[in-house]
């Protein structure tokens, strides 16, 4: 009777094992002349988008690149969009991606949301955007008419917020760009230097 009651005791006192915590979401600085941009990616709910743009870090396919299109919001001061990329440098595409639409993954464009930039689902390659405010019309929305796959958001920004508004603020070329792009191409692009992991 002893020995069972000291081995029961024991048994309390052993320390159950911590369950092991979820790997941390990776983390990648973007370097620009206007100043750094920290994004955090959502690895577990956009794993194919997540992988894309990691490759492109990885392989240093980022490195020279540029943010060249400012988009704002007409009606509301302050919000819109940047875009930046291999636009300039189509030579360094890596081959389109599968199409993540928010309805899949779950996740929303929120401000400070990066997501890809695409023409038709299925295209995405290497040029991304990231929002400054809310842009729920970004959005999938199943059910409605057209394309209504929204963009495939994979991430957002943890520091350099700062930084996405000047860039949105920068100066634009009136006549410049195409279709929706007129008027949203920026005077000076604001370069990125470099992209690297930092976890």
């Amino acid at each position: 009777m002893i020995r069972t009651f000291a081995s029961f005791a024991l048994l309390l006192l052993t320390p159950i094992p911590a369950a092991a915590a979820p790997p941390a979401s990776p983390r990648v600085v973007l370097e620009t002349t206007a100043g750094p941009i920290t994004i955090e990616l959502a690895t577990q709910q956009a794993p194919i988008t997540t992988r894309n743009f990691l490759a492109y870090v990885d392989q240093k396919k980022f490195d020279g690149t540029s943010f060249y299109r400012a988009a704002r919001t007409p009606r509301t001061k302050g919000r819109g969009f940047i875009q930046g990329g291999i636009r300039h440098t189509i030579s360094r595409a890596l081959p389109p991606i599968a199409h993540e639409p928010t309805s899949k993954t779950g996740l929303t464009h929120g401000d400070g949301t990066i997501s890809m930039a695409r023409t038709r689902p299925g295209s995405a390659m290497g040029d991304f955007f990231i929002t400054v405010g809310p842009m729920p019309s970004m959005d999938a929305k199943p059910g409605g008419p057209g394309d209504n796959l929204g963009y495939a958001a994979f991430g957002r920004v943890v520091a350099g917020m700062p930084v996405v508004r000047k860039i949105l603020a920068a100066p634009t070329v009136a006549q410049k760009g195409k279709s929706a792009m007129v008027g949203q191409m920026i005077a000076e692009p604001i370069r990125i230097t470099s992209a690297r992991r930092v976890r």
